[in-house]
């Protein structure tokens, strides 16, 4: 197993110290060249991107046994993202490539997982994934959830249950808190079964102060707390910006807390 940090680091044979960046002038004459013809250029980008994959590989270092195999699936979505980019979209190309890169990473440790999801449920999800990552080659864009229901003729609820049950498992005891005291887990914020006794005019009263909400409050809290999306995949959805989404359930909570007061 390797280790990702600022020292020298070897990955493949490839000694990451001595790796180029390009800078954004530079990615754009490749880009211009490629287009005309030029193979070359195709190599160029592919060396002058390789720290981007190792930017990706970082939150995955204790995640996978092999780093060196992963390093090289995330260079086949690198070279998907350079094959397929094309400078009319306006956008930098590492916006761009970051979700083909993550794409062919998570596709890899989920066709290598322990985990067994059902044959339905696994088809239907490889084809939303398959949808979405060609429609934002296309585009530069990528489909919210409510679009790619469309397209494929089933309703949203289910495309939603299709993608969460293909995200990687997460430990009881991954820490998902720490400001420098004491740390919480995620084994500390799941119910205990032990007390089955419940609050009803609690849920009640949250349940009405929720009804309460502006559409897009409502929206957001439900997709932040009942579907555990985070706000830029909820951004992404509605089309505004995470900044935007972030003022919103911050908004939607103070309302709650109004209303149950």
């Amino acid at each position: 197993m390797i280790f990702i940090a600022k020292h020298i680091v070897e990955i493949t044979g490839i000694n990451t110290s001595e790796i180029k960046v390009l800078k954004e002038e530079e990615k754009i004459e490749l880009f211009t060249k490629l287009k005309n013809g030029d193979k070359t250029a195709r190599d160029e980008l592919a060396k002058g991107n390789l720290k981007l994959v190792l930017s990706i590989l970082k939150k995955y270092q204790n995640r996978c046994d092999n780093m060196d195999d992963l390093f090289q699936i995330g260079c086949v979505g690198l070279m998907k993202a350079i094959d397929n980019f094309d400078l009319s979209h306006n956008v930098r190309f590492s916006t761009y490539a970051v979700p083909l890169i993550l794409g062919e990473i998570r596709r890899y440790l989920r066709d290598n997982s322990n985990l067994r999801i059902s044959r339905s449920i696994k088809d239907l999800a490889y084809k939303i994934l398959k949808l979405k990552e060609e429609y934002f080659m296309t585009t530069g864009r990528e489909l919210n959830n409510e679009e790619v229901a469309k397209k494929l003729g089933t309703n949203e609820i289910d495309v939603i249950i299709a993608l969460d049950a293909m995200k990687d498992p997460v430990s009881m005891f991954e820490p998902i808190y720490n400001n420098g005291g004491e740390t919480i887990y995620l084994e500390d914020q799941l119910e205990s079964k032990k007390d089955k006794s419940t609050n009803w005019d609690l849920v009640i009263s949250l349940t009405d102060a929720i009804q309460e909400l502006k559409d897009k409050e409502k929206r957001i809290i439900t997709d932040r707390y009942l579907f555990g999306k985070t706000q830029m995949e909820i951004a992404e959805e509605i089309g505004i910006s995470q900044a935007q989404v972030s003022r919103l359930e911050k908004g939607g909570i103070e309302n709650i807390k109004r209303k149950m007061m």
